[in-house]
């Protein structure tokens, strides 16, 4: 009757009201534990993650030794998530195929047979076409699961154990590295060489107050699987491992095998006759794919921005080999070096992040970014607790041991009382246990002894491995109340592990060369253009083209319905263009990025964020160390520096300050020879004065150049007042007319002026 009535009740009535925001919280800080500590970040003392370790353990379980025969893919994966990680099979096969990859690991845990994928960034054939099997290393890595050294833990669905770390020797967090994005977290450890590892471990066992300085004349930094180079400095590099951030400039590395001269193999140059050379790529940084690489260089070339190279191949089989074709044999071999630094991913930056799980007695898996002397002390303090567990677990097999060698020993210095025993009782083993004084377990492995047992060299070897099992008992008791000791022992092994990967062997050498990079090439960025002459023609509803070619100025352009010519100039596709905007703003545009004349050209505006309701009231070539008039029709000016004017980004750069109702109305070149300003009003009045009475400034409202009653400013210009002020008469004449006495009008800046000569242009401008 129970039953029924609790299978009527109202599902609903399980329901708890709580609020939105904390129920949400509760729930994402589980998923966010969950991401961090059993997902994304390695642990610190095996430097495995669980999808690595489970992959390890369940190769392992599958007797998958280096001298075993290969196993197909799929029977690991499978294993893998049917017993320990259930998720999908594509991401365990991946994590399975990078562990064998020797271009993402640099000490590789899995040995592969069959197509792994390759450093082109293509992907490992299916794992139903491929074979595994471990490594060398991930046996050292694991060494020790079997004697009691780690704990270990129920699977996900409580039918199988799974060891919580591996307890083996191999410095595997710093010596593969890792990297992972967790909730709110990530890391980022690069490859590191194992024999400078263990070398900096040894110096902390000896003396844990070790400078950090002196832990990085043993520890030199990354050593990247893929070799390459790392030209930061060593104070650079040396404050990344100081705090556990910071980042490297990796490099490819330029090396000529081929090369007879020393110094152009080691320069990556091939001599190829009649002074012809190439450059040779022999190592790419760490995580970039040759085939991505050949194409954005390919991209560069078809693009025209790198017009001083000329091809690029891959020549590579098992090694590496690009080799780079300049367009000239007179292009400088260093400037072709750093523009492909620059422009391509043969210089790439790896930042650091040593943000790993701790797991410390009493505080659980703690993610912590630590130095790589906190690392290492913490790794130390790790392999010396697995050593104390491993002596625990050995001396209570000893004790077990001995236990049943001293019951044998019993039953051969009585055996005939013991064959009789066994003869003449019903039930022995209580006769016995009364009679010698023997447990349990001494009774029960005396009647399970065979009778082979019992020839008399039994006796003096079960003597004699009594006598190893209590000398050995002895010093692994002596070793676990000596820290001293254990230190010692520590050591010892950690000399075994560096000499089987020191540096003369092939595993163990290092492969990236870390040297502070000699000073770059200066030069100009326009090198990288193609130099070709163009003429910029721009619209007075802001459309913008570059036609090929010195074109006569004057001809008569195409232009949209109700448009019509504002600007055109003569000049080069490696020359910077500046526009000024009648709100004050300055724009920079390249001469090699404009479209062509075909048609109409492009909006100015898709180029660069210039104001709607602005006007561009100039447009010129930049000259580097020039210099610009600049004034508002409020009347106030200032002189301005031309390279100060160039504009980085799309948003331009504001030059002029201007307030409401208030335009820039004159931009002009300021000639060398150039002394005086002339500025002439609204209302027709003129003032001239010396040009050094007008500050050179970056930005700002500028001097006040002529005084109005009514109006504003018209017009200004600089001239050299020696040679007078001239200007347009206008017609079809084309004359000019010069003013020599200009003298007349020269007064104070700021002042009001008086009417300009005869003949000066009804339009007041210059």
């Amino acid at each position: 009757m129970a039953d029924i009535i609790d299978a009527e009740k109202d599902p609903f009535d399980a329901i708890v009201d709580a609020p939105f925001d904390s129920a949400l919280s509760e729930r994402y800080l589980v998923y966010a534990l969950s991401t961090i500590t059993a997902r994304s970040l390695p642990d610190l003392r095996d430097g495995l993650k669980p999808v690595h370790r489970r992959l390890l353990w369940a190769m392992r379980q599958l007797r998958l030794d280096p001298t075993q025969a290969f196993k197909k893919s799929a029977r690991v994966v499978g294993d893998v998530i049917g017993k320990y990680h259930p998720h999908g099979d594509a991401s365990v096969y991946d994590a399975m195929v990078r562990l064998a990859q020797d271009f993402s690991l640099r000490y590789p845990l899995v040995e592969g047979q069959g197509n792994f994928g390759n450093i082109d960034g293509d992907n490992a054939a299916a794992y139903r076409y491929t074979e595994a099997r471990l490594t060398r290393t991930a046996l050292l890595l694991m060494q020790g699961l079997d004697e009691g050294t780690v704990d270990f833990v129920p699977t996900y669905n409580g039918e199988e154990e799974e060891p919580e770390i591996f307890p083996g020797l191999f410095p595997n967090l710093l010596a593969n590295g890792a990297s992972g994005i967790a909730v709110g977290m990530a890391t980022n450890i690069p490859s590191h060489n194992v024999a400078e590892v263990l070398d900096a471990a040894l110096e902390l066992i000896d003396n844990p107050h070790a400078e950090h300085a002196r832990l990085m004349e043993l520890f030199h930094g990354p050593d990247f699987a893929t070799g390459g180079l790392v030209v930061d400095s060593a104070e650079v590099v040396s404050a990344a491992y100081e705090t556990g951030r910071g980042s490297f400039r990796m490099r490819a590395r330029f090396h000529a095998a081929e090369a007879k001269d020393q110094a152009d193999r080691e320069a990556g140059i091939e001599r190829l006759g009649g002074g012809q050379w190439q450059l040779v790529v022999s190592e790419i940084p760490y995580q970039v794919p040759k085939g991505k690489l050949i194409e954005q260089v390919a991209q560069l070339i078809a693009d025209r921005k790198l017009p001083i190279l000329e091809d690029v191949r891959d020549e590579s089989d098992e090694a590496i080999r690009i080799v780079f074709v300049p367009k000239s044999r007179n292009v400088d071999p260093e400037l072709l070096k750093e523009s492909l630094y620059k422009l391509t991913d043969l210089e790439t930056r790896f930042g650091l992040n040593l943000n790993v799980l701790d797991a410390q007695p009493g505080t659980g898996r703690t993610p912590m970014v630590m130095g790589l002397k906190e690392v290492l002390l913490h790794w130390i303090a790790s392999q010396i607790d697995i050593l104390q567990r491993r002596s625990r677990h050995r001396l209570d097999q000893i004790a077990k041991r001995l236990e049943l060698v001293e019951g044998y020993i019993v039953a051969f210095l009585n055996l005939d009382r013991i064959i009789e025993i066994i003869r003449t009782e019903d039930e022995p083993k209580p006769v016995m246990m009364a009679e010698f004084q023997l447990t349990d377990r001494q009774a029960e492995a005396i009647l399970n002894m065979r009778l082979r047992s019992l020839r008399k060299l039994e006796e003096m070897e079960l003597r004699r491995e009594r006598d190893e099992l209590l000398k050995e008992q002895d010093d692994l008791t002596k070793l676990l109340e000596s820290p001293a000791r254990q230190r010692t022992r520590l050591k010892r092994d950690l000399a075994g592990v560096r000499k089987e990967y020191a540096e003369d062997t092939p595993l163990g050498r290092r492969r990236t060369t870390i040297a502070e990079a000699a000073p770059t090439v200066e030069y100009d960025p326009s090198a990288m253009i193609e130099k070709e002459p163009v003429t910029v023609i721009l619209s007075q509803r802001g459309w913008i083209r570059a036609a090929r070619g010195h074109l006569p100025l004057e001809q008569d352009w195409k232009f949209k319905e109700g448009d019509g010519p504002a600007f055109a100039l003569h000049a080069q596709t490696t020359d910077k263009l500046l526009l000024a905007a009648d709100d004050g703003r300055f724009y920079t545009l390249g001469a090699d990025k404009l479209p062509g004349a075909r048609g109409f050209g492009e909006p100015l505006r898709t180029m660069i964020d210039i104001d709607p309701e602005a006007t561009v009231v100039a447009a010129m070539v930049h000259r580097p160390k020039g210099q610009l008039l600049l004034a508002a029709t409020s009347g106030k000016g200032f002189a301005a520096e031309t390279d100060e004017l160039l504009a980085e980004t799309r948003k331009g750069r504001q030059v002029v300050n201007l307030k409401p109702g208030q335009k820039l109305a004159v931009v002009r070149e300021i000639a060398p020879a150039h002394d005086h300003v002339a500025v002439v009003g609204d209302n027709r009045k003129l003032v001239v004065f010396n040009l050094e009475e007008m500050p050179v400034m970056a930005r700002g409202q500028g001097v006040t150049l002529q005084r109005y009653r009514d109006g504003g400013l018209s017009d200004a210009i600089t001239f050299t007042l020696a040679d007078g002020l001239s200007w347009a008469m206008g017609g079809e004449t084309g004359r000019t007319r010069t003013e020599e006495e200009v003298w007349q009008w020269k007064v104070a800046r700021g002042a009001a002026g008086r009417m300009p000569p005869r003949g000066f242009p009804k339009d007041n401008r210059f």
